[in-house]
């Protein structure tokens, strides 16, 4: 499994995800997470496959693209939730 976050890097949001990532790299160096710009090619690709209207998006995903889990809009998951998905 993969975790991805979806944001946008000039939004009122931007602060609390970087913080979050950067907590969680430091926290769990061996859990890898993708964290994706929605403004840029790829992250524009990545919403609309995921229908994601609302930024922040942070997706657990199995390997095969299929959605385990979801949290969308301000509210950031808890490091452990990411970390149990990071490599599960």
């Amino acid at each position: 499994m993969k975790v991805l976050i979806l944001y946008r890097p000039q939004s009122e949001y931007a602060r609390r995800v970087e913080e979050f990532t950067h907590d969680f790299k430091r926290q769990y160096p061996d859990k890898p997470i993708d964290v994706e710009d929605i403004d840029t090619r790829e992250g524009s690709a990545m919403a609309s496959i995921y229908d994601l209207m609302t930024q922040p998006a942070v997706l657990a995903l199995k390997d095969d693209g299929q959605v385990v889990q979801s949290w969308i809009g301000d509210q950031m998951p808890l490091m452990n939730e990411i970390a149990y998905y990071a490599n599960a």
